[in-house]
């Protein structure tokens, strides 16, 4: 996969879960706050503008910046861990 392509997933992925986010801010069984945090997470990754967003964020919460941290470090680990066995197995199907 291409960093272009990943890009493109990453931007297409926050903008759903930001969309999610604000949804769930008014259905009571959406979980808002933590659907707008994953999208913040997908599209600090691919868009420098919410990277710097993010970076405001936990300099203007400092309480909840390790907790912020901790959680996109675990995803990070769980996504690599399970995205990438699915490539390999994948890859070697073929």
């Amino acid at each position: 996969m291409t960093l272009a392509w990943k890009r493109k997933l990453f931007m297409v992925g926050g903008w759903v879960f930001l969309v999610l986010g604000v949804l769930g801010l008014f259905l009571p069984f959406l979980q808002g706050i933590l659907f707008l945090l994953v999208g913040l997470i997908l599209l600090a990754k691919a868009q420098p503008r919410f990277r710097l967003l993010k970076m405001r964020l936990k300099k203007r919460y400092p309480k909840y910046a390790a907790a912020f941290e901790a959680a996109e470090e675990r995803a990070a680990r769980f996504g690599q861990g399970k995205f990438n066995n699915f490539l390999k197995n994948r890859k070697k199907k073929n």
